[in-house]
C-alpha cells in the first residue's frame, strides 16, 4: 500500500480491490477510500463496469458492500466521471446491492452541476424504482432548477410524478411550477395551474398571487392585475411588500404613475415600509411624467424613512430634470453623487451634456465630456455630434474640428449628421 508505483511491487486491479473490501471490513475508511480513489485515476473515465466487476469478483464473504460500492460511485464523482457514477449505481441495482440514498443525493447534485437535465430526471426515477423513499422536497427542488434553466417540459414532468408516488402537490409544488411559465410569459398555463391549486385543495397564497400579478403586469394587464389583487384581498390575505411593488412597477412602466401612487398610498396603510426598488421605481414614474416636486418630496420621504438614494435614484433625476430644463437642479444632482462617491454613468453624463448644449454652454459641455471621458466612460456619436452643434453655432470651427479628429481617433466613427 506504501508503494502503490513502484514497478518491482505493482499491484493488479483484483489486487487493490481485494485490499480495498479488507480495509472497509476493519472500517478503516479513510485509507478505503484513497484507494478506491487510486482505482478510479488509474482506470480512467468509462471504467465503472470493469472496476465493478473486479470489486465484485473479490468480494469473497467480506461485508463490506455498503462502503465500497458508495465510496466507488463518490470516487467517480469526484475525478468528474459523473455517467461512470450513473453506471455504477445501475450495476448496483442489477446486483441488488443498495447505497445509501445521500450517495444517489451526490450523483444528482453532480448531473445537475453538469446539466444533464433530462439525465437528472431519469437517474431521480430509477433511484425511486429501487424503492427509495420518495420525498416532496427533493420533488420541488428540482422543479425549481428544471424551472429556474427553462426546462419547464422536464419541470411539469417532475410535477405530474408527485402523485404518481403517493404524495400530494404542495402550495410550493404548484407555486414553483406557476412561476415557472410566467417568466416564460405563458399566463394560460399560469392560471391553469391555480384552478388546478383550488381543485386539489390546496390554497394559492400571498406568493401565488404576486407571482401572477407580475406576470399580467408585465403584458400591460393592468386591469386584471388589478382584480386579482382585490380578489386576493376578499380572500383575507395581506399582501406584501413584493406584491405591492410589483403593481407600483406595472402601473408606472404603463405611465399610470396616479395609480401607482395610490398603491404606494395602500401599501403605507398597510404598515409596510418600502424597500429600495419600491422608491427608485416611483421616481422613475414621477420624472416620466415631469412630475419633479413629487419626486423630491418622495426622496424626502425616502431619506426620512432611513433610506439613501442610491445610483438608480441620483441617475434618474437628473436624467428627469434635464429633460425639464432644470439645469442646476441637475447639477447640483451630479455634486452630491461625487460628495458621496457613487459613480455616474454614461445615462447621467449624456442627459447634462445634452442639457447644458441646450443652454448653449458649449464649453462645459466639453468639460463634462472630457469628465466622462477621464472615469472611463465611451461618449457615443449623438453626444459628440451634439457638443460639435453646439460649437459650430458659436462659429468655433477651430474646437468643433478637434472633436471631430477626436471622434475619428478614438471612436465612435462620425455619423453622417455629424
Amino acid at each position: 500500500l506504501s508503494y502503490p508505483g513502484n514497478s518491482s511491487n505493482r499491484h493488479t486491479l483484483h489486487s487493490y480491490c481485494t485490499m480495498i473490501h479488507l480495509l472497509c471490513t476493519h472500517q478503516m475508511l479513510i485509507e478505503a477510500k484513497s484507494l478506491i480513489q487510486v482505482v478510479v485515476s488509474r482506470k480512467g473515465k468509462d471504467s465503472a463496469s470493469d472496476v465493478f466487476e473486479a470489486i465484485l469478483e473479490t468480494k469473497g464473504t467480506q461485508r463490506s458492500d455498503f462502503y465500497v460500492f458508495s465510496g466507488l460511485m463518490i470516487a467517480y464523482l469526484e475525478s468528474g466521471f459523473v455517467r461512470d457514477a450513473v453506471q455504477c449505481f445501475r450495476l448496483t441495482k442489477q446486483h441488488k446491492i443498495r447505497v445509501p440514498f445521500d450517495t444517489c443525493r451526490k450523483v444528482l447534485e453532480h448531473l445537475m452541476e453538469f446539466r444533464y437535465f433530462k439525465l437528472v430526471w431519469d437517474f431521480y426515477k430509477e433511484v425511486l424504482e429501487c424503492g427509495y423513499p420518495a420525498s416532496l422536497y427533493f420533488f420541488n427542488i428540482l422543479m425549481q432548477r428544471f424551472c429556474k434553466e427553462g426546462e419547464m417540459r422536464l419541470a411539469q414532468s417532475v410535477f405530474d410524478a408527485i402523485t404518481k408516488w403517493g404524495l400530494r402537490p404542495s402550495v410550493v409544488s404548484f407555486n414553483t411550477l406557476i412561476n415557472g411559465y410566467i417568466k416564460l410569459g405563458d399566463l394560460d398555463e399560469g392560471f391553469r395551474l391555480k384552478s388546478a391549486m383550488h381543485a386539489s385543495g390546496a390554497q394559492p397564497d400571498v406568493y401565488t398571487y404576486s407571482i401572477l400579478i407580475n406576470g399580467l403586469c408585465k403584458e400591460g394587464k393592468l386591469d386584471e392585475a388589478n382584480e386579482l389583487f382585490n380578489e386576493m384581498l376578499d380572500n383575507g390575505l395581506v399582501p406584501n411588500g413584493v406584491t405591492f411593488t410589483t403593481l407600483i412597477h406595472g402601473h408606472c412602466k404603463n405611465e399610470k404613475v396616479d395609480l401607482a401612487m395610490e398603491i404606494y398610498k395602500q401599501m403605507l396603510s398597510q404598515g409596510l415600509s418600502p424597500d429600495l426598488i419600491t422608491y427608485n421605481t416611483l421616481i422613475y414614474g414621477l420624472c416620466k411624467k415631469g412630475e419633479l416636486k413629487q419626486v423630491h418630496d418622495l426622496i424626502d420621504e425616502m431619506i426620512m424613512n432611513g433610506l439613501k438614494p442610491d445610483k438608480i435614484s441620483y441617475t434618474t433625476l437628473i436624467d428627469g430634470s434635464c429633460k425639464e430644463g432644470d439645469l442646476e437642479i441637475a447639477l447640483e444632482l451630479r455634486n452630491k453623487m461625487i460628495q458621496e462617491s457613487i459613480r455616474l454613468d454614461d445615462v447621467a453624463y449624456t442627459a447634462l451634456i445634452s442639457c447644458l448644449c441646450r443652454e448653449g454652454r458649449a464649453s462645459d459641455a466639453e468639460k463634462m465630456l472630457r469628465e466622462m471621458l477621464s472615469v472611463g466612460l465611451k461618449p457615443d456619436n449623438g453626444t459628440y455630434t451634439m457638443i460639435i452643434n453646439e460649437f459650430c453655432k458659436k462659429r468655433d470651427s477651430k474646437t468643433a474640428s478637434k472633436l471631430l479628429r477626436e471622434m475619428q481617433r478614438d471612436g465612435p466613427l462620425p455619423g453622417v449628421v455629424t
